[in-house]
């Protein structure tokens, strides 16, 4: 299969996963918060959140196999191929064992970290999964080698096809599961198995239809250095996203407790499910980004596939952010989690509205990861980063999840907008005055949908699940008329008629 049908394939999958993590979220998320309880669902989302820092330990090498990976396939060295994946199996096997220190460490230290928001039989059952999703990690990172070279060999096809399985099949055994009786901690023994599952049949393709063969011996150390050079900054920028994405739910959990926690990760979930949408495209295009570096591509090709891939996510987005302004409220208490979890909505709206312009310049990232551009932007960036921490800890104790998220809200927009339009200006030579122009072209039409949508919302009051179905079918029809006749220009109808072709 050729490496372009493979791409394109690719990110039609990638949007179907999306759509089924759209679709379980919506269907499963109500009888997790109904069988756990908004006080163990808090609990529960707090505890992975905590885990989930630990991935940061992953030092942005994940990404560097990738580079490398693909570098070397281009120029066809194949023994330093193996070279460099053996030497990451063995740097992965060594911070998974410090990874599991750090989380038996994070679990000798729950009392004390959360005794003052959290009963005793929450904090043990925090350290129960705590240890289970540590041994999670352990396991995880050696094994993580095999996903990112079958990403450098672009077989997105089997990659995302394993993923989707993985996906439906986790919420159609824990329902069975939670109807028995266990709770949290079945759920994450259940998380913990599927992904070892999934983590050996990569290394199974991997061996079996890719020939991967691991070299081990003499650690090449100018190879090394080149790498940590490199990918220190996707450490960097991965700490960055962490504390924007995660650190949140645990400062509500050291000072406002469990539910409040719960509430907000109602909001975290729509927010993951908006940036899902948006990393779709651009996360097949990192080797070929890394290509056209290689074959010294010009700044306006590398502008014309950030503002090609910009326009399409932008189509996506605007529909999403929009229809959850318009509906996203009477969503949540009608349809969704109900009245308790209110609140998130506005905290969710405060999250998505400014991530939408870094989620549709995310290529971005992939061009700068190819031109190895990642220092001063991770360092401004990471600089913002810290700044949400001290507002976010600030405002969540008077105002709670509400004041956690305008912290992150003020970060992104003085950082991944502001900052990042300058930078992508200045030193990465994109054309984003005509991106922009782009966009607000593509803009004027939307607009027109979201007016009619507030006029029908203001006659046809939304008071039952049906209307509030109907109204947001109708909106997404007008929206995609609009968007079709004046917004989309000939390559993209063109692209969308094949799809429905295929």
């Amino acid at each position: 299969m050729k490496s372009s049908k493979e791409i394109k394939i690719g990110a039609i999958l990638s949007y179907v996963i999306i759509f089924a993590n759209m679709l379980i979220g919506i269907l499963y998320t109500p009888i997790l918060t109904a069988k756990l309880g908004q006080s163990e669902y808090g609990l529960y989302s707090l505890v992975t959140s905590i885990i989930s820092y630990l991935t940061i330990l992953d030092f942005g090498f994940g990404n560097a196999i990738i580079i490398y990976t693909a570098r070397y396939r281009v120029n066809n060295e194949k023994e330093k191929q193996e070279k460099l994946h053996g030497m990451f199996f063995l740097i992965y096997t060594i911070i998974g064992v410090v990874a599991g220190i750090i989380g038996a460490v994070i679990w000798a230290n729950a009392d004390t970290m959360f005794a003052n928001s959290m009963t005793p039989e929450e904090i043990d059952k925090a350290k129960i999964l705590l240890g289970i999703l540590t041994f999670n990690l352990i396991v995880t990172f050696p094994l993580s080698v095999f996903s990112s070279i079958i990403t450098a060999y672009e077989k997105f096809v089997f990659s995302k096809t394993l993923n989707l399985a993985r996906i439906i099949l986790n919420p159609i055994i824990m329902i069975i599961l939670l109807n028995i009786g266990y709770r949290s901690v079945g759920l994450v023994v259940l998380t913990t198995v599927l992904n070892i599952a999934t983590l050996i049949l990569n290394y199974l393709y991997c061996k079996k239809k890719l020939k991967i063969k691991l070299k081990f011996g003499k650690l090449d150390i100018s190879l090394l250095k080149e790498i940590i050079a490199y990918s220190v900054w996707v450490f960097l920028n991965s700490i960055m996203d962490k504390i924007n994405l995660s650190l949140d739910q645990f400062i509500l959990g050291i000072y406002a407790g469990t539910s409040a926690v719960a509430v907000y990760s109602i909001a975290g979930n729509l927010n993951q499910m908006y940036i899902n949408f948006s990393t779709a495209i651009s996360g097949v295009l990192l080797p070929r980004v890394t290509e056209m570096e290689e074959k010294k591509a010009s700044d306006k090709e590398f502008t014309e596939i950030f503002i090609k891939t910009g326009r399409l996510q932008f189509i996506i987005m605007a529909l999403i952010i929009s229809g959850f302004v318009l509906f996203g409220r009477e969503f949540i208490n009608i349809l969704w989690v109900g009245t308790e979890y209110d609140q998130s909505y506005f905290i969710a709206c405060i999250l998505m509205i400014p991530c939408t312009v870094p989620l549709i310049q995310n290529v971005g990232l992939n061009i700068l990861q190819a031109k190895n551009k990642y220092k001063f932007r991770v360092m401004v960036l990471l600089f913002f980063a810290i700044l949400n921490v001290i507002v976010s800890i600030i405002l969540a104790q008077i105002y709670g999840g509400i004041g956690a998220a305008i912290g992150t809200a003020i970060s992104v927009i003085l950082g991944q907008i502001i900052f990042m339009n300058i930078f992508y200006y200045k030193e990465i030579k994109i054309d984003i005055p005509l991106f922009w122009k782009n966009i607000f072209k593509m803009s004027i039409p939307m607009l027109i949908a979201i007016v009619i949508a507030i006029i029908v919302k203001q006659v046809w009051t939304i008071n039952s699940s049906l209307i509030l179905i109907t109204q947001i079918v109708i909106y997404t029809i007008v929206y995609g008329i609009f968007v079709w006749k004046k917004s989309m220009n000939e390559d993209e109808k063109n692209m969308i008629r094949k799809i429905i072709r295929r």
